[in-house]
């Protein structure tokens, strides 16, 4: 259980982990794949996407 809960919960997105976001989405990764790299979850990187315009792969 304690796996999948993330030690940065609530934290504020860094500008390095935005940027690494852009690099990702815009290279279609998965949304998995890229919450995995930034160590954040789905949730939080679906929605630091949606605010910053960007469409993220739905591959499953």
């Amino acid at each position: 259980m304690s796996e999948d809960r993330f030690e940065r919960h609530r934290q504020p997105w860094t500008s390095d982990e935005i940027h690494k976001l852009h690099t990702l989405a815009k290279k279609g990764m998965a949304l998995k794949a890229i919450a995995k790299a930034l160590k954040r979850s789905e949730e939080s990187t679906k929605d630091r996407a949606k605010v910053d315009g960007l469409t993220i792969a739905k591959l499953r």
